[in-house]
């Protein structure tokens, strides 16, 4: 049985958001430079539906701030709808949008010298609250 899911420009844009928004979260909380290239590989990767929509090229990304804050108040929200609007049509993409965002985070945090940077941490631990709270 095949699920077909239908996406507006407007639902791709906010996968793309959130999922890169993502990263850029663990680049401003101090994730080292490494770790964000890794999550970006890691966000490029990505299989299925929410595979073909982080891999389109568009310039519908559009993460501004003057802080981290400022930031997070996109990207959290964005996660959060991401992860439910993928839920309401397939659990299967909602899981893989969450398991890929989430590598990609665990990427990005990968220990620096051992262990990982706090801010990062906590960085990473809000971006799992906004995907389960969908």
């Amino acid at each position: 049985m095949s699920i077909t899911i239908t996406l507006t420009d407007q639902d791709k844009s906010t996968l793309r958001t959130a999922a890169y928004g993502a990263v850029s979260l663990m680049a401003a909380s101090g994730a080292p430079h490494k770790g964000i290239a890794q999550a970006s590989i890691a966000l490029t990767s990505a299989t299925g539906l929410v595979g073909h929509v982080l891999a389109a090229k568009s310039k519908d990304i559009h993460l501004q701030g003057k802080s981290v804050a400022e930031l997070a108040d996109q990207v959290l929200p964005a996660l959060t709808a991401a992860a439910s609007l993928l839920g309401k049509q397939d659990l299967r993409e909602a899981g893989n949008f969450r398991d890929t965002v989430l590598v990609a985070v665990e990427a990005a945090a990968g220990p620096r010298k051992g262990e990982t940077s706090p801010a990062a941490a906590v960085m990473a631990r809000k971006i799992t609250a906004a995907l389960d709270a969908a």
